[in-house]
């Protein structure tokens, strides 16, 4: 199944989700989301899989719900989580490590909605154990400091990390130290909002999107690095 790109309708059908955000509409319409965005999405991930291999040939990718890509309907029995019971936005990932979720390992990610294609490489988030294994990474200063020289040369291509997520230092983290403020992270990656059209043009979209994630690939490598010294609990 060759990846030609998504067609012009993948976009309009989910700005339709949020006008019409409820699972009788969506049952009525379930095979434009198969020809819009379920079928294409898959013939993506197989072939963006493929090219990911040249960089990190132990990426793992399968272009099926729950692997790579992520069900339509939202989990909305979570506190606090949305109630809609759609997704407008849709995501796709390929992460790096053979064990546990796969949102707690290193991946290169991207989502598209109406308004953006995002994209990204790392970890968004930090459950504890991935929490304590990073904080147990740059507690020593040595690969504390590489890892804040690698962030910075990874911002003048362009990029951006994600926003700090604490605002007092933990345990064992203290002002004085060299890049401390590493330790006031949730999670850890970079990435860049493109315009969502360019999911549209295959060619193009797998092109890109290489570029940008060779750039990322250094934090790629050590967040699976930090992924690995999670402890078994």
């Amino acid at each position: 199944m060759d990846f030609k790109g998504f067609p012009k309708e993948a976009l309009l059908f989910l700005d339709s989700i949020r006008k019409n955000n409820n699972k009788e509409w969506f049952e009525v319409h379930r095979s434009e989301y198969e020809e819009y965005i379920l079928n294409p999405s898959r013939a993506f991930v197989q072939e963006m899989g493929d090219h990911l291999m040249a960089l990190e040939p132990t990426i793992d990718f399968e272009p099926k719900i729950n692997k790579s890509l992520f069900r339509i309907y939202r989990d909305t029995r979570r506190m606090g989580a949305n109630k809609a019971p759609l997704k407008s936005r849709i995501g796709i990932i390929f992460t790096q490590g053979s064990s546990g979720s796969r949102l707690q390992k290193s991946s290169f990610y991207l989502h598209f909605s109406p308004d953006e294609l995002f994209v990204s490489a790392g970890v968004r988030w930090f459950e504890k154990p991935l929490l304590d294994a990073y904080r147990e990474y740059i507690g020593d200063e040595e690969r504390r400091v590489a890892l804040d020289k690698l962030l910075k040369n990874i911002e003048t291509k362009g990029y951006k990390t994600i926003e700090k997520g604490y605002k007092r230092y933990p345990r064992g983290f203290s002002p004085e130290m060299p890049s401390v403020d590493l330790s006031l992270y949730k999670g850890m990656a970079v990435y860049k909002i493109l315009e969502p059209n360019l999911i549209e043009n295959g060619d193009l979209l797998i092109e890109t999107l290489y570029k940008i994630y060779e750039d990322m690939l250094p934090l790629q490598r050590v967040m699976y690095e930090i992924s690995l010294r999670v402890k078994e609990e």
